[in-house]
């Protein structure tokens, strides 16, 4: 099917008469969007109270429709709807992890003065909105990469390194350590590592995402909201913010 070649050099296949774009992207995309799914079902399911488990339950929703879009529109049938239509699947995904950072910004707002609390609050609108009519100017999946980068790497990862250091709950490290491992993602995509033409760096990095996401649903089950309220003596300065980062106390 070599009319439809597609960016990455993955041989388009014919499924019932119907072209398919990047198959093997396509899957490994879809395959995020059933992590996603099941992780939702069955949180909803356990109907734990609080908005924090209600941003978790949002997270993977949002990240599984955003993925489906991905993997049908901007990568199956790319070929039919054009590259601006990657767009529905990257604008949803960065709602997403704005999700999962006020999960962590809620999670964490006992440990702060409400006037820092708000700040992250505000900030993390500001950001979205920011990096979306960017993307939707340039149509350029780079600056994606800089949002999630931002929003798991600079908001949701050291506020749980806080809280970590805070409270020793394990539900703290385990996503610390899916953030970290969730990095290797980038990795692979920029530096477009792949292992075959049929997996390629795009398979890798969707494979991990996967990956990542059920470790965030394992880490979510272990979410506790009233811990912090029950083990904190005083909020951080921010001076003591980002000593607590470092590790230095």
């Amino acid at each position: 099917m070599s009319d439809f070649p597609s960016p990455t050099g993955q041989p388009t296949i014919e499924l019932f008469g119907l072209p398919i774009m990047e198959p093997m992207v396509t899957f490994t995309d879809l395959s995020i969007t059933i992590v996603c799914l099941y992780a939702f079902l069955s949180l909803r399911k356990k109907a734990f109270p609080g908005v924090i488990h209600r941003y978790m339950r949002y997270y993977f929703l949002i990240m599984a429709l955003a993925t489906f879009l991905g993997g049908v529109l901007g990568h199956a049938f790319q070929y039919a709807v054009g590259i601006e239509w990657k767009l529905p699947g990257w604008l949803i995904s960065m709602i997403a992890v704005m999700a999962i950072e006020r999960a962590s910004i809620f999670q964490a707002q006992p440990f702060f003065s409400n006037r820092f609390g708000c700040v992250l609050e505000w900030f993390n609108v500001v950001e979205l909105i920011s990096f979306a009519v960017i993307t939707f100017i340039t149509l350029n999946f780079f600056f994606i990469k800089v949002h999630s980068a931002y929003g798991l790497g600079l908001v949701v990862l050291p506020l749980h390194i806080i809280m970590f250091r805070k409270t020793g709950h394990p539900m703290h490290l385990v996503f610390v350590r899916t953030v970290l491992f969730a990095g290797l993602s980038a990795v692979f995509y920029t530096l477009e590592i792949g292992i075959h033409v049929w997996f390629n760096h795009l398979d890798v990095a969707h494979t991990i995402m996967a990956i990542s996401m059920y470790f965030f649903y394992r880490g979510t089950l272990l979410l506790d909201p009233s811990i912090p309220m029950k083990l904190l003596k005083k909020p951080l300065s921010y001076s003591e913010t980002g000593t607590a980062i470092l590790g230095l106390r």
